[in-house]
């Protein structure tokens, strides 16, 4: 009991708070970077018993001719076949630091190698299908989740609408009738329309008038007239009435909805998150959840 119980404990304990000590006492940044290089070790410990672990299912699965058995075997195949490329760097090509050492190439950045093409057309086409698919069931949730059942659900459909019509063309041509910069800058005559746009671009900017500049000149050594067209679109775009219609063009609408209310919830879920990881690494800390021990047995 002591070996499996208390010594795990204690160890557990002992790592986790020397790892929170690391951000508050500089003292003990080496003793914590010491912590992470067992950690990868344990962690490449863990990965063998996880390869071990899938061969022994997979071979359990297909001697018993269990449902999907086959696909075990695909498994057990494809896994034994990316190992032994992986690991004998089946046809690695010299690089230019190790140019009579083959063994230290990288394989996946060496284009035409096997382990190259294993990654390039056999796993990334894997996991593009993967998420190919997944698209399909999100899609299928949201025509779930988002139906105006009350209030609240038709706030959340209305929203979710709003904002997948920002992300796309269409959103951008039923509201293209409402001003935006570049009609703006249409409706100048055509010699003034290049410094209009820049001068457009730093008001969206947030630029002061006085720390504008245009082709190397700054704000007090442009012309008056060049002053005076400055300051009128200044107070064109940073005017209420521009501000309000051009915010209901439906792209400018979407970003306003990511940057705030979807940012501010965002950022309350993200507490949450933090409080409940604090609350559960202090319970493992503490030895109150012993779960990652295994049974009592």
């Amino acid at each position: 009991m002591l070996a499996k119980r208390t010594i795990p404990l204690v160890i557990a304990a002992l790592i986790g708070f020397l790892l929170i000590a690391t951000y508050f006492i500089p003292k003990t940044e080496q003793w914590g970077a010491s912590a992470m290089e067992m950690f990868i070790i344990l962690a490449a410990a863990a990965m063998v018993l996880g390869a071990g672990n899938l061969i022994m299912l997979n071979l359990a699965k297909i001697s018993n001719r269990r449902p999907g058995w086959a696909y075990g075997a695909i498994t057990l195949l494809a896994f034994f076949i990316t190992l032994l490329i992986g690991v004998f760097k089946v046809g690695a090509l010299p690089t230019a630091t190790s140019p009579d050492n083959p063994w230290t190439a990288p394989l996946v950045s060496q284009e035409g190698v096997p382990f190259w093409w294993i990654y390039s057309y056999v796993y990334k086409p894997l996991t593009a299908t993967m998420f190919a698919m997944l698209a399909f069931y999100i899609a299928s949730a949201a025509f779930r989740a988002f139906r105006a059942k009350n209030i609240e659900a038709s706030l959340l459909l209305g929203t979710a609408f709003i904002v997948l019509l920002g992300q796309i063309y269409a959103g951008e041509w039923l509201t293209g009738f409402l001003p935006d910069l570049t009609s703006y800058v249409a409706s100048f005559p055509e010699a003034s329309q290049s410094f209009v746009q820049a001068i457009g671009i730093q008001v969206q900017n947030g630029t002061p008038v006085a720390a504008m500049a245009w082709e190397g000149t700054t704000f007090a050594q442009m012309t008056a007239e060049q002053q005076a067209m400055a300051t009128e679109v200044n107070n064109h775009l940073t005017g209420w009435w521009y501000q309000l219609v051009n915010g209901l063009r439906l792209e400018n609408l979407t970003q306003t909805i990511l940057d705030v209310p979807q940012k501010a919830g965002n950022r309350a879920i993200m507490i949450g998150i933090a409080l409940g990881i604090v609350s559960t690494s202090l319970k493992v800390l503490l030895g109150i959840d012993r779960s990652y021990l295994g049974s009592e047995d």
